[in-house]
């Protein structure tokens, strides 16, 4: 049987917070769940069966959607700051 030094210390290593009575509850229930998990044992599955999922890639092909530069020309006009070919923002990160 799982001690409650057990269970504190899986706690820990998954990070979960339980008071004294909820890990006393857990380490009486412990053996159980690992009896029940470890039924996926006894499971008999073949290497060899293919499973062929229902679902399918719906997205584009990788490539240009558009021309490059379509829309460039339009965004550096309507741009308030610029400095040169570049476009101008404020500063978000600073360094001490």
């Amino acid at each position: 049987m799982a001690s409650v030094e057990d269970v504190r210390k899986l706690a820990a290593l998954a990070r979960i917070d339980f008071t004294d009575a909820e890990l006393a509850k857990f380490a009486e229930q412990f053996e159980g769940i690992l009896a029940y998990v470890s039924q996926l044992e006894d499971l008999k599955v073949s290497a060899k069966e293919e499973v062929v999922s229902p679902v399918r890639n719906v997205f584009r092909e990788d490539g240009e959607p558009r021309e490059k530069g379509t829309y460039t020309k339009k965004i550096v006009e309507q741009f308030p700051k610029k400095e040169g070919n570049a476009l101008k923002v404020p500063q978000i990160i600073f360094y001490d």
